[in-house]
């Protein structure tokens, strides 16, 4: 594949998703985000509204340990389990397997990094912070007080540890599971941008 991908996890406050949209702005690449999600329900006909009730920042029941691993399959409509849990989460990434094979793009969340394992055109990257600093960006961007603003990451980064165990069986912040690991704490999004880039080029250099 020519095409390059770069897939970001990343913790609530730490700047992610705007380093996100940055680094594909920069690159001149395609940026996917709860995009996937209407995507989804498109090529489904199932409601993009049961999408968003599976997706990782809302709490899907019982989470516990995975009942199964993706394996790329979707369950077919006349199943009764074709609006299930899983499969909302199958055809999240169906989505996100072609977007990888066919186009240069970033995608942000929603186990990209362990749905597109092992593919060599794909960068995964996962972007942390302290919670001092998390706590201070989600204090500016989301107009909360001290005490909210840390229930909130709590909360919220709680949540996506559960959705990644479930659907994949493994730790969301395991560093095994990513090529980069970045901590905004030390340098704001624009630096890290570089640092990606950087990574790309050196990377990529034979290709």
């Amino acid at each position: 594949m020519n095409n390059r991908v770069i897939t970001i996890a990343r913790s609530y406050g730490s700047g992610g998703r705007k380093m996100g949209r940055l680094l594909a702005k920069e690159l001149g690449y395609e940026y996917y985000d709860r995009e996937i999600l209407r995507i989804a329900s498109d090529e489904s006909g199932i409601s993009e509204e049961l999408f968003s009730q599976v997706d990782e920042v809302k709490r899907v029941p019982l989470l516990r340990i995975a009942r199964e691993v993706y394996t790329g399959e979707v369950i077919p409509p006349d199943s009764d389990d074709f609006i299930s849990n899983e499969n909302l989460f199958r055809y999240q990434a169906k989505i996100i397997r072609e977007l990888a094979a066919t186009r240069n793009c970033v995608i942000v969340g929603r186990c990209a990094n362990f749905i597109l394992r092992g593919w060599e055109n794909v960068l995964n990257v996962f972007v942390t912070a302290p919670v001092v600093d998390c706590v201070r960006r989600v204090m500016e961007t989301d107009g909360l007080s001290l005490e909210d603003a840390e229930k909130r990451i709590k909360k919220i980064d709680k949540r996506r540890a559960e959705y990644f165990k479930y659907f994949t069986g493994r730790l969301w912040h395991d560093a095994a599971l990513y090529d980069l690991c970045l901590n905004t704490g030390h340098m704001d999004e624009h630096k890290c941008v570089q640092i990606v880039r950087a990574y790309m080029d050196a990377r990529f250099d034979d290709d």
